[in-house]
């Protein structure tokens, strides 16, 4: 494998090289490998596989606490999901693939500080879907370009989403409705995501959609600091005209 210099992270494109295996951490979360590909991430910005699985109704959260409780400590979690007939293999790989490519969107942002690698940890999820490096990468540039090309404003992305009332005959769709109903001025779009139990990058996608529409107020920044001007000192400044301020003084009191 070539790594090339524009790599969004040279580390992950070394592991994989070398067909690593371990946890791959950073501020923003953590990618796990198994020889080199990526098997799961996690990031607190994105709501895990638990929450698609259990707010989509594909699974209740008792069957996902069992699951976890007795299959956790053998990293097989998603294997025995499937064999007891909790759900499907499709259904977990669709929420698999979800959470991986939405955890891995903001553990290798820009922000995500220092990046350290454990060799040889293990998620308790299991191998469901490895998927190469490069398409995480691939897939996560190709993110990034379509929220800009949506309105390009990251700093919707992190502020309080805060609605507006629609144009008379606007018609919202079902996801925008449900968003906007969880808009209260406090909430970023990540919360919102979790409220759903959505992918927060879909959360993203609609925000910036509902921002070029005029349906959700675009983050106030503050403006910069006006210059403070230095004050001349008194020594710089010419003597007044005594003799024409008495002037003026003797012809208003005149005037009176």
């Amino acid at each position: 494998m070539r790594i090339t210099a524009s790599a969004i992270s040279p580390m992950l494109m070394r592991l994989a090289a070398e067909q690593a295996t371990g946890a791959l951490l950073r501020d923003q979360g953590t990618l796990y490998l198994v020889d080199g590909s990526i098997v799961h991430a996690e990031s607190p910005a994105a709501p895990g596989i638990d929450v698609l699985l259990t707010a989509g109704g594909a699974l209740p959260a008792q069957g996902w606490q069992e699951a976890l409780s007795f299959a956790g400590t053998r990293h097989e979690v998603g294997r025995h999901l499937v064999d007891s007939g909790r759900i499907t293999a499709g259904e977990l790989e669709m929420c698999h693939i979800g959470a991986l490519f939405d955890a891995a969107f903001f553990v290798l942002g820009p922000a995500s500080g220092p990046t350290r690698f454990r060799y040889g940890v293990a998620h308790w999820l299991g191998r469901v879907r490895p998927v190469a490096a490069e398409t995480v990468e691939r897939e996560t540039r190709r993110r990034r370009a379509l929220l800009d090309s949506v309105w390009p404003c990251p700093e919707l992305d992190t502020s309080p989403v805060v609605p507006r009332p629609p144009a008379p005959g606007h018609k919202l769709t079902g996801r925008q409705d449900a968003l906007l109903r969880l808009a209260d001025g406090v909430r970023t779009p990540t919360a919102i995501a979790w409220a759903l139990g959505r992918p927060t990058f879909h959360t993203l996608i609609e925000v910036r959609r509902l921002a070029a529409a005029g349906l959700v107020e675009p983050p106030r920044t503050e403006d910069p600091a006006l210059p403070v001007l230095p004050v001349p000192f008194a020594e710089d400044q010419p003597e007044p005209d005594i003799a024409l301020l008495r002037r003026v003084r003797d012809a208003l009191e005149a005037s009176l």
